[in-house]
């Protein structure tokens, strides 16, 4: 399959993925509850926080970060008092670890005034990633534990940040389609990356997007080379091809080379 073709193919990807009737299995669903900016952000990074393994189970657990917060997140963030959870588990994130970014947040909104202030630009990385590694830093400045840092992925030591990116992708994109938020207005579309695991990147290996082996930061670098030439302004948008392709359709074997 030629470049041209590929951008089509997944140009017709996005737009019959990036629409809400694909949301109601989705933890994204959770985040959609709420319309003030500070609930939105507040409950769309704990979900994405969480966002690994079915996502049955990911929603079930979401439902329960809400019952904690009494369906009031920025109340509770800004008003909460350390360790006084109760016992909270979704795979390896427990109450310690939400006990953690409820401390964080709330430190992060006292300091800044708001979380999107938080991924301000760095001083030395560029874009998104340095994005990131801000977020990181501001986060870690209250009192934690050292397992819960794992919960905080470091690009700068090679991780693809899958669930930031993807909370980055909820944040700032807003194409009315009723998926995105785009509720933060100082990060441009055109810095998104996509969140990368273990099925975007098998998709799109399939697709010869990508021949690095890891899944890593460099790998989802060589992804975007290629989507920042078919869509400049908002590169980000074909994470929906790619998971839809891989979420619903088993992957795409039979496509070919991109020359």
């Amino acid at each position: 399959m030629k470049r041209s073709e590929l951008k089509t193919y997944l140009e017709e990807k996005f737009e019959q993925y990036n629409n809400r009737n694909f949301i109601e299995t989705d933890p994204i669903q959770l985040v959609h509850r709420f319309d003030r900016k500070e609930d939105i952000e507040i409950v769309g990074l704990l979900i994405a926080t969480i966002a690994w393994g079915k996502r049955e189970m990911i929603i079930k657990s979401g439902e329960r970060m809400l019952a904690i917060m009494g369906d009031q997140p920025y109340e509770f963030v800004t008003n909460y008092t350390a360790n006084t959870l109760p016992d909270f588990v979704h795979r390896t994130f427990n109450a310690q670890d939400l006990d953690f970014f409820f401390r964080g947040l709330q430190s992060i909104y006292n300091r800044l005034g708001s979380l999107e202030a938080a991924f301000s630009e760095h001083d030395e990385l560029d874009g998104v990633k340095g994005r990131i590694v801000n977020f990181r830093n501001e986060m870690l400045r209250v009192e934690h534990e050292k397992r819960s840092e794992k919960h905080l992925s470091d690009p700068s030591r090679g991780s693809a940040a899958k669930r930031l990116n993807m909370y980055l992708r909820w944040m700032v994109r807003n194409d009315n389609s009723g998926v995105d938020f785009g509720i933060w207005k100082s990060i441009p579309t055109s810095e998104l990356m996509i969140p990368l695991d273990v099925h975007t990147a098998r998709v799109a290996r399939e697709l010869k997007l990508l021949k690095r082996k890891q899944n890593d930061w460099k790998a989802l670098e060589e992804i975007m080379s290629v989507f920042r030439k078919f869509d400049p302004i908002d590169p980000g948008k074909y994470d929906f091809s790619l998971f839809g392709i891989g979420a619903f359709e088993g992957g795409q074997d039979h496509l070919g080379s991109a020359q």
